[in-house]
C-alpha cells in the first residue's frame, strides 16, 4: 500500500512538472543582423543587452538572442535574414541599411528595429519619422546632417588644410548619396579638395592605405558605415602608421586610436534600441512607434594620437570636446 502511494506521488509530481513546463510562456527570440564579426561588434551587443536589462529583461531568462554575423560582407544579409525569419522571432534588430532592406524583403509582419541608420526616410525604409508605417521603426543617426561638419572640424584643427581623403563604402547607398551632395558642397565652401577612397573589404585595407600613402592627403575622414566602424581598430592603426590625422563619425573610433570623432555614441544608440524591442514585446506596433534621432552629438579627441602625430590641438577645440582620451 505504501509503495502504491509512493508511486502515485512520484507520478503526480512528474505530471505536475510537465504541466508547469508546458504552461510556462516561451521566451521570445530576438533576431540580430550584425554587419561585422563577433569580436568587433561585442561592445554594441553588450550595450543592447544592457538596454534590455534596464527594461528588466535578462538574456536566456526573459528572451533569447539569435546573432547573425555578416563579417563585413553585406551580400550575406538576404540569406541571414531568411534564416532568422524561419525561426519566427518576435523582432529583428538591424545594424545597417542593407540588413534592414534584407529583413524587409524577408518579412512584412515581423517587427524590425533599426539601431541608428542613415536617413531611413530618404532611402525609403520608412514613410516618416513620426509615423514610420509598415513593420520597421527604431533609431536614425543624423549622419547626413553631421558628416559635413567633420570637414569643418579638420579645418578648425588645421587652418591651412587643402586636401582631404574620405574613406567610404560604395555598397552603402547613403554613403554614395552624401559623397555626391552634402560633403563635397561643404568641402568646396571652405576651399578643400576631397579625394574619395573606396572601401573594398577588410582584406584590401592594407593595400588601400598603401595606395593612399603614395600621394598622401593632409587628413582622412571616415564615413558613417557599419562595416567601417566594425574595422575601427585596424583603420585607426593604419592611419597612424601612415601618419594620417583621422576624424570619424563614430565616437568609438577615438577609443580605437583615431585623432578625433564627432557624432552620436553608438553604444548609447544600441542601448536605446532595446527600449523599442521591449515595447514591441509588450504589444506595441512598429508603425505606431516614432523613429528617434540622437539627442547627443559627441566631440572626442585622442591626445595620445595627437602627440604621436606631433599635432597641437587648438585650445578652442579642446574646450569644446565632450571627451578627451589621454
Amino acid at each position: 500500500m505504501r509503495r502504491r502511494t509512493f508511486i502515485t506521488l512520484v507520478g503526480s509530481a512528474v505530471a505536475w512538472t510537465l504541466t508547469a513546463r508546458a504552461q510556462q510562456p516561451a521566451r521570445p527570440m530576438i533576431g540580430f543582423l550584425v554587419s561585422g564579426s563577433s569580436d568587433s561588434f561585442a561592445i554594441f551587443v553588450d550595450a543592447f543587452k544592457q538596454g534590455m536589462l534596464d527594461n528588466g529583461m535578462v538574456e536566456d531568462r526573459d528572451y533569447l538572442l539569435d546573432l547573425r554575423f555578416a563579417d563585413g560582407d553585406y551580400g550575406r544579409f538576404p540569406t541571414l535574414a531568411a534564416e532568422v525569419v524561419q525561426r519566427k522571432p518576435a523582432a529583428i534588430v538591424v545594424t545597417t541599411i542593407s540588413a534592414a532592406r534584407a529583413a524587409q524583403r524577408a518579412t512584412a509582419t515581423i517587427p524590425i528595429v533599426m539601431t541608428g541608420l542613415i536617413d531611413p526616410v530618404g532611402i525609403g525604409l520608412i514613410a516618416s519619422l513620426a509615423r514610420p508605417g509598415g513593420n520597421t521603426t527604431g533609431l536614425s543617426n543624423l549622419a547626413q546632417d553631421v558628416m559635413p561638419k567633420l570637414v569643418e572640424m579638420l579645418r578648425a584643427t588645421f587652418p591651412t588644410i587643402k586636401a582631404i581623403a574620405i574613406l567610404f563604402n560604395p555598397t552603402n547607398p547613403a554613403n554614395r548619396e552624401m559623397m555626391s551632395k552634402e560633403i563635397p558642397a561643404q568641402a568646396s565652401s571652405i576651399g578643400v579638395t576631397l579625394r574619395p577612397v573606396e572601401f573594398r573589404g577588410a582584406k584590401e585595407l592594407d593595400a588601400t592605405f598603401a595606395a593612399l600613402g603614395q600621394q598622401p592627403p593632409e587628413a582622412l575622414v571616415v564615413m558613417s558605415d557599419a562595416a567601417l566602424y566594425d574595422l575601427r581598430e585596424r583603420i585607426s592603426a593604419l592611419a597612424l602608421r601612415h601618419r594620417l590625422p583621422t576624424i570619424a563619425y563614430v565616437p568609438e573610433f577615438t577609443d580605437a586610436g583615431a585623432l578625433m570623432s564627432y557624432g552620436p555614441p553608438r553604444r548609447a544608440m544600441y542601448r536605446r534600441s532595446a527600449d523599442y524591442v521591449k515595447k514591441i514585446l509588450a504589444g506595441a506596433k512598429p508603425a505606431d512607434l516614432p523613429v528617434e534621432q540622437p539627442t547627443q552629438i559627441e566631440l572626442s579627441i585622442n591626445l595620445r594620437t595627437a602627440k604621436a602625430l606631433g599635432i597641437a590641438i587648438p585650445d578652442g577645440l579642446l574646450a569644446r570636446a565632450d571627451r578627451v582620451v589621454d
